[in-house]
Order: C-alpha cells, then sequence, then structure tokens
C-alpha cells in the first residue's frame, strides 16, 4: 500500500512502525473471513482491511470524525486477522498507534470519558474491585438478571497453595482481577507446578499487567504498570527464577509485549526484553514438561475415560492468536485423557476482550451467543477456557460449569 503519512509524525518511531505496517498490507481481503466484527456487521469498514485504510487517512493528516472512532473502537482487538493474513501485517500494534492518534483529534463525550475513566481505576485496582465485588456478591438476589450474570459467585471449593519449597522456581502474577473472580486458578496452576518440581512464587508488589489501561488509550498510566512489574519481579529473576508463568492468556500476550512496549526506554529496555523472553503461558511450561506429566498422569490411571471427560475448550483470542499458542492446551487435556468436543469456528472471538463487553455490549453478547452456542453443541460436560476474561463472559451466557483448563487438569492428577 503506498502512504504518504504527514511530516513530523512520520519521522517519529512510531510514524516509521506505522508506515512500514501499512505498506506491508496488500489489501487482498483473506482478513475479512476471519474478523468477527465484519462477519456481524458486514461493513468493510468494520473489518481489519478498513480500519487499516481508516488509519492511513488519519496518519496523512486527513480529517476524521467520531465515525472514525467508532469502527477503530469496535474492534475487539482479538488478532484472528493476523493469524490469517499471508503478508504478516502487524495489524494489532497499528490499531494501538491508531488509537492513540485519534484519542488526541476527537474528545469523547462526559459519559464516555466518565466510564472509561473508572474502568483504567477499578478494574487495575486489586483492593477496590474486590471490595466491590464483595458488595456486588451481597446486593447479587436483588440485582437485574444482566447485571447479576456478571458476578461470579464465590467457588465453593478453595483450592489450598503448596508448601513445599523446590529448587526451581518460576514467578506467578496474581494479576488485579483474576486473584479477586478466580483464585483457584493460580492456586491449581501452582499445585500442578510443585507436581513437576517447580515452586510457584509471587510478588506481591506486582499487579495490574498493564493491559486495561492500554487498550483505553491511557498508554502512560499502562507503562508506569509495567514498570512497576518489572521491578517487582526482577530480584526474584536475579535470584533464579527461571521463568514468569502466565496463568490468564490476556495478560500473557501483554506481558510478552513488555520489550516492545518499552524498547525506548533506556532505563527499562533491557530488562523488559528480558522479561518478555521468560515469559511462557501456563500451557508453554506443561509442553516443555510433557514427558514428566505423562509420568503424574498415568500413576493416577486416567486412562478410562467417563462421561464427565467429554469437554468443550474455548481458546482465546489472545492464546491462538495473540501469543501463537494455539493446539498446545487442546494437547496436554487429551495427555490428562479429556475428550475433546468439535467447537466450530473456534478461531471466532467471544465478546470478552478485556473491557470491550462493557463498552461495545451489543456487539459482544452477539458473538457470546454464537460462542455458547457453538460450545455446546455436542452437550459438553464442562466448558474450559484459559482466560479469566472469557470464563466470567462464556459463564453469564450459560448455567454449564465454564473453568480455567488448570483446574480440571489437577482434578486428574488429584483423583
Amino acid at each position: 500500500m503506498k502512504t504518504s503519512l504527514k511530516s513530523p509524525f512520520n519521522e517519529t518511531e512510531k510514524g516509521i512502525e506505522a508506515n512500514n505496517i501499512l505498506r506491508s498490507c496488500v489489501h487482498c481481503g483473506f482478513c475479512t473471513a476471519t474478523c468477527p466484527t465484519y462477519q456481524l456487521l458486514g461493513d468493510e469498514l468494520d473489518s481489519p482491511r478498513g480500519r487499516i485504510y481508516l488509519i492511513k487517512e488519519l496518519l496523512e493528516g486527513n480529517d476524521v470524525s467520531t465515525t472514525t472512532q467508532q469502527h477503530l473502537d469496535r474492534c475487539l482487538t482479538c488478532r484472528s486477522c493476523e493469524t490469517t493474513c499471508p503478508s504478516g501485517v502487524e495489524y494489532g500494534r497499528l490499531l494501538d498507534i491508531g488509537r492513540h492518534a485519534v484519542e488526541k483529534k476527537i474528545k469523547r463525550t462526559i459519559p464516555q470519558q466518565i466510564i472509561r475513566y473508572l474502568l483504567s481505576e477499578v478494574l487495575t485496582n486489586k483492593k477496590i474491585f474486590s471490595y466491590l465485588i464483595f458488595l456486588g456478591r451481597i446486593a447479587k438476589p436483588l440485582m437485574p438478571a444482566a447485571i447479576k450474570r456478571k458476578i461470579p459467585s464465590v467457588e465453593s471449593k478453595q483450592i489450598t497453595w503448596p508448601k513445599n519449597s523446590h529448587a526451581r522456581k518460576m514467578i506467578l502474577l496474581e494479576g488485579c482481577v483474576q486473584s479477586t473472580l478466580a483464585p483457584n486458578i493460580n492456586a491449581a496452576s501452582a499445585k500442578i507446578l510443585d507436581k513437576l518440581g517447580i515452586q510457584a512464587i509471587i510478588s506481591s508488589a506486582a499487579g495490574c499487567c498493564g493491559a486495561v489501561t492500554y487498550h483505553l488509550n491511557k498508554q502512560d498510566k499502562s507503562l508506569k504498570q509495567i514498570k512497576k512489574n518489572i521491578d517487582a519481579w526482577w530480584p526474584l529473576i536475579e535470584k533464579g527464577a527461571e521463568a514468569i508463568v502466565m496463568t490468564a492468556s490476556g495478560c500473557g500476550v501483554t506481558v510478552k509485549e513488555y520489550g516492545y512496549l518499552l524498547s525506548d526506554d533506556l532505563d527499562y529496555s533491557k530488562k523488559a526484553k528480558r522479561i518478555s523472553e521468560i515469559t511462557f503461558d501456563l500451557s508453554e511450561i506443561l509442553t516443555f514438561e510433557q514427558d514428566q506429566l505423562k509420568i503424574i498422569l498415568n500413576n493416577k490411571k486416567t486412562k478410562n475415560k467417563t462421561n464427565e471427560d467429554f469437554i468443550a475448550f474455548h481458546s482465546p483470542c489472545t492464546l491462538q492468536h495473540g501469543q501463537k499458542c494455539k493446539g498446545k492446551v487442546e494437547t496436554i487435556l487429551e495427555v490428562a485423557n479429556f475428550e475433546l468436543a468439535f467447537v466450530k469456528d473456534a478461531h471466532l472471538c467471544c465478546g470478552s476482550a478485556g473491557t470491550y463487553s462493557i463498552l461495545q455490549p451489543k456487539i459482544s453478547n452477539k458473538l457470546l451467543k454464537n460462542k455458547i452456542d457453538a460450545l455446546t453443541k455436542d452437550t459438553p460436560k464442562v466448558i474450559a477456557t484459559a482466560n479469566i476474561g472469557c470464563l466470567t463472559h462464556i459463564q453469564s451466557g450459560t448455567e454449564m460449569r465454564v473453568v480455567h483448563w488448570a483446574e480440571l487438569v489437577l482434578e486428574k492428577i488429584q483423583n
């Protein structure tokens, strides 16, 4: 694609990057076939190709409007188009640049500003979020059904954190939301790692991964959160922690990009690059340790399948498209002797997408219905996923049990 970006933006690092990404797009249209919003809305400007054109117009200095902003807002940032693109267009990075640029030109309405501010402050503050969820659970019986479905119940059975010490240590991120909504996820992951001779450790100084604020165009705040995490983890890495293990794929895709996000920061670039290099999704760690995992599972006599072993797995966009970890969880679940249901259009987003379900509820709910129909078609006993956002979103639309896949693997190990 020919470009003529406006000076002086085209001479900045972001300008040069945007220009290179724009020029790599050949407008072939393969991306439209896998774009959830284009499939739902049928509008070219709600496809990656259309949004790339809008961003090109914006960066070339042409007039933009609230309509431009709306089409960019409607993108889920699922990055399914990146998986499909034969030219390797880094659409997600271009979208972040475009959204940030349009935010400077188009002033949002007061209600939009308020809700985005609250999302960036509440979701990323564990203490505030935990308190609000506590109050929400108390008032849950009195709330409208639509809101009630969004508030998860307290987990009936708490998984205890292992107390064993091992020479091998890996860091887990508690996160700002997952530790409140589903603390069993990290506890189950820690127990699995413990069985493999790995001690899971946590830094209480670490907090939000930075994804929520970054995608709300509060990038300066996001970078501060990222630096705070690096400062929290670095002493543990210096003491020998060999990896940072992500149990929420949404956080994982962001932490893996710390090196990119801080590439021009003289104080943090090297540390950020190292953090990204040693960050892995839990499924990647268990893939590395698969031989040992097989031995543990075989010792637990998991060979005989039951009806309860028929499950549906929803692979989050941040796992299969963002982290390029497609098929790893499915393989682990099969090693654990689960039978996986066929899920139609497994590459499509469930509609959660960080804050998307709150900011774009109509599109989100349509995607949720489609996803639940696909996941439940063959009547599995359980739905498993790999991201807390997807888990709570899917659970809000079905009575079927929805869990993190690590909890299912732990159940097999303990049986």
